[in-house]
């Protein structure tokens, strides 16, 4: 099982990953039930649900920076134990909800701690990690909410089956419950000293990540290549049984391949990305495999169903690969050529670059490939080929401006 589970073994990344195995499982109960219960229990329509969260969410990216500033200041394992509470009040407060103006209201509370929490796991992550280690426990932690949110969405779907009003209730208190247990289990780790008071960050005046033009580039073409997570998520699906003729479960069989390579795969492909110069080439691998899965949903468009559908799959297992690297070529990334004081401000930078990209791709995404066909697909994997390309060369210039990084060996 060792080789199997995504759990590390006993130590401070093992209770990380055991808080985030339970706030996963929460995220997967609300992710599958949430368009549900605020439909058919509280009563909202489609396009309410749909606009509430997208004003939200893009509200919500405004708390990434701050709050990953305030994790480079302030102890974060505190700072995201004490978030995880305010979360589990939010996420109970979804019980109250019976009008648009309420849900807007706790759907935007929800969109600011969620987004600034990541900034703060980036922080905490690192500061448990060290810089040796931060990847490795990113990928880990990737693994391992894949799992959660998995275990989440099967438990939903007994309350998605049941379709009551108390079935809805205890799939929104669960959820809630979940950010509390995850609380209780970052407490167990030591306090952590902050990244502004590390011997590292000694002597280093603090940068603004909004003002460093070099890391923005950088990040930015990470986000863009970051697309294809709605590739999957959404066009694929659509692609499949649209277009292809394939029938409905072929998407959860396409979802669940995903969501297993990942939790088994997660760990092994971080391997080589610590630092910038080798993340940046590990990005340049990512785009051209990314491409390749392009071409290969593009293909399945011209086959009799069956092949199709084994095509889809196999282009789901190439694209797995491709994701995994971009993941923690990313990670690697943001981390290296983020100031040893403000990694918590860098990462919110960056995780608010990235929530933009998702913001927009669902209408790009199916506005080129649904209406474009074909050539939309060629489209897409030229642009994630030409991205990962040039992340070894904005790389180096990003690093240009930094000539005591000893990443500089690119």
């Amino acid at each position: 099982m060792r080789g199997v589970s995504p759990l590390p073994p006993p130590g401070r990344l093992r209770t990380l990953s055991l808080a985030t195995l339970a706030n996963t499982v929460g995220s997967g109960l609300w992710l599958t039930g949430a368009a549900l219960y605020l439909t058919r229990d509280v009563g909202l329509s489609a396009v309410q649900v749909g606009t509430g969260l997208s004003v939200a969410g893009l509200i919500g990216l405004t708390a990434s920076v701050p709050l990953g500033g305030l994790a480079d200041r302030r102890d974060p394992r505190t700072l995201r134990a004490v978030l995880q509470l305010v979360q589990a009040a939010v996420a109970g407060a979804y019980l109250m909800v019976g009008s648009f103006p309420v849900f807007l209201l706790v759907a935007t509370l929800d969109a600011l701690l969620a987004s600034g929490n990541l900034a703060v796991r980036a922080a905490l992550v690192a500061a448990v990690a060290g810089p040796q280690g931060r990847v490795h426990a990113f990928a880990t932690l990737r693994a391992v909410a894949n799992l959660g949110i998995a275990v989440g969405a099967g438990l939903a779907g007994f309350a998605l089956a049941a379709d009551t009003h108390l079935a809805y209730q205890i799939l929104v208190a669960g959820n809630a419950a979940t950010y509390l247990v995850s609380a209780a289990l970052l407490l167990r780790l030591p306090a952590l000293a902050p990244a502004a008071h590390s011997p590292m960050a000694a002597g280093i005046s603090r940068r603004r990540p909004l003002r460093d033009g070099r890391f923005l580039a950088v990040s930015g073409a990470a986000a863009i290549l970051g697309l294809h997570q709605t590739v999957l998520t959404l066009v694929v699906p659509l692609w499949a049984v649209t277009l292809i003729g394939a029938p409905p479960p072929v998407v959860s069989a396409v979802l669940l391949t995903n969501t297993l390579l990942t939790v088994l795969l997660a760990v092994r492909l971080s391997r080589g990305a610590d630092t910038a110069a080798p993340a940046a080439r590990q990005m340049r691998r990512a785009g051209l495999v990314l491409a390749v899965a392009m071409l290969l949903y593009a293909a399945a468009a011209s086959l009799p169903t069956t092949v199709a559908i084994a095509l889809l799959l196999v282009a789901t297992v190439v694209y797995t690969v491709g994701d995994l690297w971009h993941s923690t070529a990313g990670a690697g990334l943001a981390y290296d050529l983020a100031p040893p004081d403000a990694v918590g401000a860098y990462q919110g930078a960056d995780g608010m670059l990235a929530g933009l990209a998702r913001a927009v791709a669902p209408a790009v995404l199916t506005l080129v490939v649904l209406d474009g066909g074909v050539p939309g697909w060629l489209a897409v994997g030229a642009l994630f080929a030409a991205v990962g390309l040039a992340g070894p060369a904005l790389t180096r210039w990003a690093l240009a401006a930094r000539p005591g990084c000893s990443s500089m060996t690119a």
